[in-house]
Order: structure tokens, then C-alpha cells, then sequence
């Protein structure tokens, strides 16, 4: 058991995380092992979310709430868990994730790198630990950004998925990252994703040209009331925009660039031939 004076829940807002859920559970008498028995987690990975030595997720907030009895309060876990990720990633994007998950139709346009929906855990790793060799986010950020990315993935697998249109420019798939491994698997898995009866992905080629209708990511949500969410980002900074003026006009963007975009089935070709090395 560590010593409650090494926990400090002013020295950052995953240490206050850890803090409370020990503060909650001895308000109950429980140890780690008690606390434990009320998730589908184990007493180290308590110990370890307690003491930051992993970082707290989604779900384990969720199941924090549901053993404290904070479900939908204005002190659960759940919330403060999307405050501390309000810190590590761009501003918007959170809000975003929370429409994803009920989204039926989800759009995304993406250049440079494959949509993080769509990526295997080796590769968002590789582009997380670059950005830590960068400067640009700190190892813990990594991983709490490769873990936040596979929740997202699996919140999509549900009873009723959502339909999910992906258009890639060619610079996604021709980028090599991590190694040919890594790319080799990554390819694959964009593959097994065009054969899902609920999925689309159309390759944007190089020679688009000036008819590509998007010069940067873009995500659009529609949800169950036929309303639209759009979500940009640049480098540095992400922008969630629900206005219908704005956000329509990107609709009919994205819908005329899959009329530019490959079929389907090209888009796949392109893909293989790429897997067997051929230009």
C-alpha cells in the first residue's frame, strides 16, 4: 500500500483523480481489493489508476460511478475524466467524441495520416511516441491518447453501428509509418474495414488535383434527428461547429468529393497493390 503522502492531489489532475477514488472508497471502508470486486478490473489496476501509474479511462470512470453510486451527478468520475482530457487534447474534440458515440452516420476526411477510427493500437503508438520525441506531448499523454483512442473505437461496436463514410487521401496510405510491419497490418485492417456491411472508404488519388474539396481534416455527425456536427482541426487547434449555415455547406462538400473519389472497389485495389509493392 502506498503512503497517502505520496499522493498529492495538487501536483496534477490525474494525481487528484487517483486521490479521490481512495478518498471515496475508505469514506466506505473498502480497500483496493474491495473497491475491485465492484469492477471488472483488478486491485492492481486500482493501485494503479490511484497512483498514476496508469491513467484513468472511459470505462473504468464509468464503473467507478456505478460502485460510488455517481452515475450522472456533478461530481462523477466520468467527468472528471473528460476534464483531464479536456487538457491533453484539442479544444472541441472531447464534446466531439461524445456525439461520435451516438452519431448513425459518421464522415471523415482525412490527409496524411489513416483516421484515427481506423487505426490498429501499433500505429497510433508510433505517432504518439513521435510526438513525445517531438516534445509535443508528454509519455503519459501518449498513452492516455492511445488508450482514449481505442475506447473510441470501441464504442462504434454497438447492436445498430452507424453507417461510417471514410474518404482518404492517397497520402494516408502511401506515408510509411513505423515500418513495414506496422504499415503492412495498417493496410490490412483498412481492408477488413471496406468489407463491414455498414462502412464506405473511397481513396481521394493524387490526381484530384484542385477538385479535392478539402485542404484539411474534416469529421461530420449525423445524429438520430437527422441534425449534422462538423468537427476541423489544424495542427494546433480544433473547431466543433454545429450551426446548419456552416455545417451543410461542408456536407455537400464532402458529398462531392465521393463523387470525385475512387469506387470502393478501386479504392481496395489501390490498397492491395500497394500491400504486394507494387506502385
Amino acid at each position: 500500500m502506498v503512503n497517502r503522502k505520496d499522493l498529492n492531489p495538487d501536483s496534477s489532475p490525474r494525481a487528484a483523480y487517483g486521490a479521490r477514488i481512495r478518498r471515496f472508497r475508505e469514506d466506505r471502508g473498502w480497500s483496493q481489493e474491495d473497491l475491485a470486486g465492484y469492477l471488472s478490473y483488478s486491485s492492481q489496476h486500482v493501485s494503479a489508476v490511484e497512483t498514476c501509474r496508469k491513467p484513468p479511462t472511459l470505462r473504468f470512470s464509468r464503473e467507478l460511478d456505478l460502485a460510488f453510486g455517481t452515475v450522472d451527478s456533478t461530481d462523477s468520475f466520468e467527468r472528471e475524466w473528460r476534464d483531464i482530457r479536456q487538457g491533453s487534447l484539442l479544444e472541441g474534440f472531447p464534446e466531439y467524441v461524445g456525439y461520435e458515440g451516438r452519431a448513425v452516420e459518421i464522415r471523415l476526411y482525412n490527409i496524411g495520416i489513416v483516421p484515427g477510427l481506423l487505426q490498429t493500437p501499433d500505429y497510433a503508438r508510433v505517432l504518439a511516441d513521435s510526438a513525445v520525441r517531438r516534445g509535443a506531448i508528454t509519455p503519459d499523454q501518449a498513452e492516455e491518447r492511445v488508450a482514449f483512442l481505442m475506447e473510441r473505437q470501441a464504442a462504434l461496436e454497438r447492436p445498430r453501428p452507424p453507417m461510417v463514410f471514410v474518404t482518404m487521401d492517397e497520402s494516408c496510405i502511401r506515408r510509411p509509418v513505423g515500418g513495414t510491419a506496422i504499415m503492412a497490418a495498417q493496410l490490412a485492417r483498412l481492408v477488413e474495414f471496406a468489407e463491414l456491411p455498414n462502412t464506405l472508404l473511397q481513396m481521394a488519388p493524387y490526381e484530384m488535383g484542385e477538385r479535392r474539396t478539402f485542404d484539411l481534416p474534416v469529421n461530420l455527425l449525423t445524429l438520430s434527428d437527422r441534425s449534422v456536427i462538423c468537427y476541423a482541426e489544424s495542427q494546433a487547434q480544433g473547431h466543433l461547429d454545429r450551426e446548419s449555415a456552416s455545417v451543410l455547406p461542408m456536407l455537400t462538400a464532402y458529398h462531392q468529393l465521393q463523387g470525385e473519389a475512387l469506387s470502393q472497389a478501386a479504392s481496395v485495389d489501390m490498397i492491395n497493390q500497394l500491400r504486394k509493392g507494387t506502385p
